[in-house]
Parts: structure tokens; C-alpha cells; sequence
């Protein structure tokens, strides 16, 4: 019977012992798997505690890349950045690369002294935009003493336009062809007043202008402006001579339109690169130098033929009137014909009438003999 009660007292015992036992050996588990994680982060002075890497476990985010970037931003100064922050973004997509992207730009932002948060990174990291080139841009914008804010950069990059880039050009500003490669045609082709024509090539330095950046127009749009001005910069020149003599005075005047306007850049200066007299002759189309003798002559030979086909008009109308009058006479003629015929007739009736008598029908005809006598000896000899 003591047994018996032995038995069940040490059941119970038994029971609490091996569930002691196996907690005891799944924390000494949980220990031994955290414990190197652990340690580094305690001699780094970033600390952490068991339950957040338990913690981090049970949600299934790498500890070890948690601990490693939060190190990372210790020894850089950033003391202020926790694990907790750190998962929020790992745990949005669960791509390592997000939680690296948005470390190394607050890294970048604490040392050069910026008012940039973890959460400002997250948020515009997650809305599409780059975050290490921002804070680039924010760095250099800082040292070159340009008016950039966070608002106004994040603003620019979310547009598409490349902020690293925008910056660096405000600082060193860069040189624009006119017209461009992509266009197809190295040269501006343009006609003075005098008719001659002059193909010109020109290069405009432009800078960043931060303010338009965001709503303003883009390189082509510069180009297209300037290359019209040029063209008509020339068009107004008296002489081809006056654009050989003086290239700034075109690259003045383009410059002093105010090509920039609404545009994503500030026009610095308009130089004339190369100027020339176009060719006479050339490959596939004709070329010509002097565009204004060209359209004399072509409005010279148009006149010819318009003068040309009025003569000729009237030369048809001519011969339609010689046409006419020949047929006129023919019709008189026959007229005169007809009444000849009528003669014979009349004679007979004056006969009859007793007016005409015998002696005076060969008094006519001897007159007429007589007559036609005469008109033969008169006619010159064949």
C-alpha cells in the first residue's frame, strides 16, 4: 500500500521533472543559438535581448542581419536606430536589400550632418524612390551651399528625374549641342536677308535651376528654342557678311530672349561653335549657297513660262481669227457667185422687157473682148 501511494505522489514529480527538463534543454537551445548574435552586439555597445531575438525568430527575420546592420549604424554614430525599426522594413517585402539600401543612406545622412530620419528613408524608399542617390544629392547640395530641401529632393526623384545628377549639374554645369546627335543633322541651316545660306553648329552651357526642376521642360526643349532663335537671329541680319564678322552678336541676341523660361535649366552662356557659307554641290540633294539667287532665278523661269503661255494664247486666238476670215471670204465668194449667176437671168428679163435690145448685148460683149484683151497683154510673161 505505501508503494502504491509512493507511485502516485512521484508520478506527478516525474512529469514536472521531464517538462523542466525539456524547457531547460530548449532554452539552453535558444541560448546557444543566440548567444554569438548576442555577444557581438554587447561588446559593440548595441545591445539587444534574448526575447528580441526570440522575438525575431518567431516572425522568421534573420537576427543575425538585424543585430549586423544595427551594429553597423552604432559604430557610425547612429545610437538612436533600434531591431524594431530595422524589421518594419525588412517586413514589408522581406527583401534584405530594403533594410541594407535604408542603413547605408542614414549612415551617409548622420555624418554629413542632415535632418534626415529612418522613417523619411523608409517611407520614400517604399514609394519608389532612391534613397542612397538622395542623400547623395542632399550631401552634395549641403557642401555646395544650394538651397535643397528634403521635401523639394524627394519631390524631384519621385518625378524621375535623376536628383545626383541635378545637383551635380547646378554645381559643374554641363555643355549642350545644338543641334543634337540624336537629331541627325550636325548643323543649323539658316538664309540671311541677302539670300545667302549659312549652316551653323552651336554649344549652350546650361545649369540645373532646382526650382523648375520638377515642372519644368527638359534638354530638348532648350535645344529647339535656341536653334530657333539662331535661325532667326540670322534671318533679321542684313548680310551673311555681318554673321561671319560677328558670331556674338547671334549668340547675344538668342541669349537675351529668355530661352530658359519654364524650363528645368539656366541658360549660362549661347557660343557659336562653327559658322559657314553652305556648299554648291554635294552628296544625294543639290546643295545651295545662295538661296535667294535660286528663288530669282525659279520665280525669273516661272514668269517665262506664264509669259510664254500667254503668247501662246494669243497665238492660237490668232490663227482662229485667220481661221475665221478665211472662211469669211469664202463665204463672200460664194456671195459674188451667186449674183453673177443672177446676170444671165436679168438679161433675159430685160429681153423680154423690151429694155435691153440686140445692139447693146454686143456692145457689152466687144467692151468685154476688148476687156479681157487688154488683161492679157497687161499680165507679165511666165
Amino acid at each position: 500500500m505505501e508503494q502504491t501511494l509512493l507511485a502516485i505522489v512521484s508520478t506527478p514529480v516525474i512529469v514536472v521533472a521531464v517538462i523542466a527538463g525539456i524547457a531547460g534543454l530548449a532554452f539552453l537551445l535558444i541560448f546557444l543559438g543566440f548567444i554569438k548574435i548576442w555577444i557581438q552586439a554587447l561588446f559593440s555597445g548595441a545591445r539587444v535581448t534574448f526575447f528580441d531575438l526570440i522575438g525575431m525568430a518567431l516572425r522568421k527575420v534573420p537576427a543575425q542581419l538585424m543585430v549586423g546592420l544595427r551594429i553597423s549604424g552604432v559604430q557610425a554614430g547612429v545610437t538612436d536606430l533600434t531591431t524594431q525599426q530595422l524589421e518594419s522594413v525588412f517586413l514589408v517585402r522581406r527583401n534584405p536589400a530594403d533594410v541594407n539600401t535604408c542603413v547605408s543612406a542614414l549612415i551617409i545622412a548622420f555624418k554629413a550632418n542632415l535632418e534626415i530620419t529612418f522613417a523619411d528613408l523608409q517611407a520614400h524608399h517604399f514609394a519608389g524612390g532612391h534613397v542612397e542617390q538622395l542623400v547623395k544629392a542632399m550631401v552634395a547640395g549641403h557642401r555646395a551651399k544650394i538651397a535643397l530641401t528634403l521635401d523639394v529632393a524627394r519631390a524631384i526623384d519621385l518625378a524621375g528625374r535623376d536628383i545626383l545628377d541635378a545637383v551635380q549639374t547646378t554645381v559643374k554645369p554641363k555643355i549642350i549641342d545644338c543641334p543634337s546627335q540624336a537629331s541627325g543633322t550636325s548643323m543649323l541651316d539658316a538664309v540671311a536677308k541677302d539670300g545667302i545660306r549659312l549652316l551653323v553648329k552651336a554649344r549652350v552651357t546650361v545649369r540645373s535651376n532646382i526650382a523648375q526642376l520638377v515642372r519644368g521642360a527638359t534638354e530638348d526643349t532648350i535645344i529647339a528654342r535656341v536653334g530657333q532663335g539662331i535661325v532667326s537671329a540670322i534671318g533679321s541680319s542684313a548680310t551673311y557678311k555681318d554673321v561671319l564678322e560677328n558670331p556674338d552678336r547671334i549668340s547675344h541676341k538668342v541669349l537675351d530672349s529668355g530661352l530658359d523660361a519654364q524650363t528645368a535649366f539656366e541658360i549660362v552662356s549661347i557660343d557659336i561653335a562653327d559658322v559657314s557659307v553652305a556648299g554648291v554641290g554635294g552628296k544625294g540633294e543639290e546643295e545651295v549657297s545662295n538661296v535667294g539667287a535660286k528663288l530669282e532665278t525659279e520665280r525669273a523661269e516661272a514668269d517665262k513660262r506664264m509669259r510664254q503661255a500667254e503668247a501662246e494664247g494669243r497665238r492660237a486666238m490668232a490663227v482662229a481669227r485667220e481661221q475665221e476670215m478665211t472662211a469669211l471670204v469664202q463665204e463672200n465668194r460664194a456671195k459674188v457667185v451667186l449674183a453673177e449667176a443672177e446676170v444671165p437671168l436679168a438679161m433675159a428679163d430685160a429681153f423680154r422687157k423690151g429694155n435691153l435690145g440686140v445692139m447693146d448685148y454686143y456692145r457689152m460683149k466687144n467692151i468685154m473682148a476688148d476687156t479681157s484683151m487688154r488683161d492679157s497683154i497687161g499680165r507679165p510673161k511666165k
